[in-house]
């Protein structure tokens, strides 16, 4: 049975931020990368393990996606999957509590 997909609100706004700004040049590939990423969640539920460990944690549960050069990063709950966040690919996750060490 597929696992539920939930967004952090964290994740959220990450991703309101990311289609403003691609907004600013053209609207509609802020749409198409928003609906590209909306739908790489999709997939979690059924192959939770599809993307790879975040090589900065090292923890198992905590997964990543790339989609065009954005790192689609989340948690694999007994009961659902948990987006955590949408960061830049050149970024490295800093220290917080949205991302365990």
């Amino acid at each position: 049975m597929a696992r539920a997909i939930a967004w952090s609100p964290e994740a959220l706004e990450d991703l309101e931020l990311i289609a403003e700004f691609i907004e600013r040049d053209s609207a509609f590939y802020a749409r198409a990368v928003v609906t590209k990423l909306m739908d790489a969640t999709r997939a979690l539920g059924d192959f939770p393990e599809i993307g790879r460990a975040v090589p900065e944690l090292g923890l198992p549960s905590i997964r990543e996606r790339f989609v065009y050069s954005y790192r689609l990063i989340y948690r694999i709950e007994a009961e659902r999957i948990l987006v955590l966040g949408v960061i830049h690919g050149r970024r490295l996750l800093e220290n917080t509590e949205r991302f365990p060490q």
